[in-house]
């Protein structure tokens, strides 16, 4: 989410003078929106000497099973609760419900930021 900074009127209306311009640590940059699909990614530098990888679009997710993780397929995103919208366009964020070759998971890591779709199966009810 972009940091849209303090706002320009007060609260009776009247002008506020900006003190300063937006700093570097003030930066906030478009979600990524990881979709299924080929592999993409993208290198981002983050603060200190950090990197953070953006998947743009992956179609393989680690599904755990109890102790046994394993490399699976992800064929569609059945529900996203951050947005109802997500699921028809195969946007997976934390918390999505994914089918995958292995069966149902959700989706515990963040794959924006982490660059990978770590899921735990789900009981199909």
């Amino acid at each position: 989410m972009k940091d849209q900074g303090r706002s320009k009127r007060k609260r009776t209306g009247g002008r506020r003078k900006p003190f300063r311009n937006k700093k570097r640590y003030q930066l906030g940059r478009e979600p990524a929106a990881t979709t299924v699909g080929e592999h993409r990614f993208q290198i981002i530098d983050s603060r200190g000497n950090n990197e953070k990888i953006r998947a743009l679009s992956t179609d393989v997710a680690q599904v755990a099973d109890g102790a046994e993780v394993t490399q699976a397929d992800i064929e569609g995103v059945i529900d996203n609760p951050s947005n109802v919208n997500y699921a028809r366009r195969n946007i997976i964020t934390k918390g999505s419900i994914i089918d995958t070759s292995a069966g149902r998971a959700r989706v515990t890591s963040r794959p924006g930021q982490d660059g990978q779709v770590n899921a735990v199966r789900i009981d199909e009810e």
